[in-house]
């Protein structure tokens, strides 16, 4: 145990001294070699984009786009000749969503100029060649988005064309919205019938001579064709034709001075009367649609409102538009007595139009009758009677309609 703790240890290095006796510095080490640099990833060796500043400003030009909605792709004839092809394709239901999104790219690229405007208004007037087409089930939001679109380019038009524009967005606008399912917009349409209603002058003695000189002009149109062809009969090689008579050029001389006269008692003063004879037609389609929602519950009331503000304001309208709208507000009137009195309301009101003249078109609003049904008994093969049921309306309204 007494032997040297430090036997297998080797001596400690010893500082070493100068002559003096001094310890002297130890000498620095060699520097080590320097390490390899780590590999560059690679995403270090990607160039890195230059800023936004360092770009040159001289960069190259877009290429122009050839589509048709820019305002600057076509010249004004290929403008004019696109429109004549859309108005060509219009009047056809099954092209008429095709056709009328052209026509929205036409006014989006504010292609309606005064120079283009007769173009486009025969789009217009093609696409309401069918005044009821506007009301058709599967085209009914393309002719509202055209006639809303339409609106943009009223500046444009003139004031003929201004007052067709006018009396087309209440069948194919207002009419429509007559339609939707949302109670906002339905109240939004009743309003705006009302303000073209409260707008409408009084119905004068000749606006309702209008509407008897319109199926006079039918009558003398049709009495016409059968005269002609009573002529071609006594005449068939057209002889008289070549013989000079001084009757005919009295009558065509006479014909002139007609013309002239009647061009010159003013032709803005017949365009306000053509106006106002559509409008009022428009008018009536409008309530014809909207009495026939009368079955949905939530219209009723803006139904009620509407049909009093047209009847007191019936003398807007001609005669047997008065007719028409004085029955429709006798058969809502009943209906709002029924459901003050806590009763069932059929909530329907059949409302017909007449086709004889669309001078003369008006409301023909009778309440829907219970309908009947029967029952025939017999005793062996002897008939012993037949046993009749009413079925009423307000009471079982779905039993009703299956019968």
């Amino acid at each position: 145990m007494a032997g040297d703790l430090f036997e297998d240890l080797p001596p400690p290095a010893a500082p070493p001294y100068s002559a003096n006796g001094t310890p002297t510095e130890a000498s620095p080490a060699p520097p080590l070699p320097p390490l390899p640099a780590p590999p560059a990833l690679k995403s270090a060796l990607k160039r890195t984009k230059p800023a936004a500043e360092s770009q040159p400003e001289t960069s190259a030009p877009e290429k122009k786009r050839l589509r048709f909605k820019t305002a600057t792709d076509a010249s004004e004839t290929q403008v004019i000749e696109a429109m004549q092809k859309i108005a060509s394709h219009i009047k056809n239901t099954s092209k008429f969503s095709k056709a009328s999104k052209l026509a929205l790219q036409l006014i989006q690229a504010g292609s309606v100029k005064p120079a283009t405007r007769d173009h486009f208004f025969a789009i217009l007037e093609a696409a309401m060649s069918s005044l009821t087409a506007c009301n058709e089930p599967p085209v009914r939001a393309d002719y509202h988005e055209l006639f809303t679109a339409a609106q943009d380019t009223i500046e444009c038009l003139s004031k003929k064309q201004q007052n067709m524009i006018t009396t087309w967005t209440m069948r194919a606008v207002v009419a429509n919205d007559l339609f939707t399912d949302e109670s906002f917009t339905f109240s939004k349409a009743t309003g705006r019938i009302k303000e073209a209603i409260s707008n409408l002058p009084v119905a004068t003695e000749d606006d309702d001579g209008d509407e008897a000189a319109a199926l006079k002009e039918k009558t003398e149109v049709m009495n016409d064709e059968a005269q002609t062809d009573n002529k071609e009969e006594s005449d068939p090689f057209g002889l008289d034709d070549l013989i000079p008579s001084t009757s005919k050029k009295d009558d065509k001389s006479k014909v002139k001075r007609v013309t002239m006269t009647k061009a010159r008692k003013g032709q803005e003063e017949e365009e306000t009367k053509r106006f106002l004879r559509s409008q009022r037609e428009a008018l009536i389609s409008c309530l014809e649609i909207a009495a026939n929602r009368y079955k949905t519950t939530w219209c009723q009331t803006s139904i009620d409102i509407l049909v009093k503000h047209a009847f007191d304001n019936v003398s807007r309208f001609t005669s047997r538009q008065r007719d028409a709208i004085e029955k429709l507000w006798a058969s809502v009137r009943e209906q709002k007595i029924r459901r003050k009195q806590g009763k069932s309301v059929s909530g329907k009101l059949d409302v017909s139009c007449s086709k004889s003249s669309s001078a003369s078109k008006g409301l023909e609003v009778t309440m829907a009758k219970n309908a009947k049904v029967f029952f025939d008994i017999s005793i062996g093969k002897a008939k012993a009677g037949r046993v009749v049921m009413e079925l009423f309306k307000d009471k079982t309204p779905k039993t009703a309609e299956n019968f």
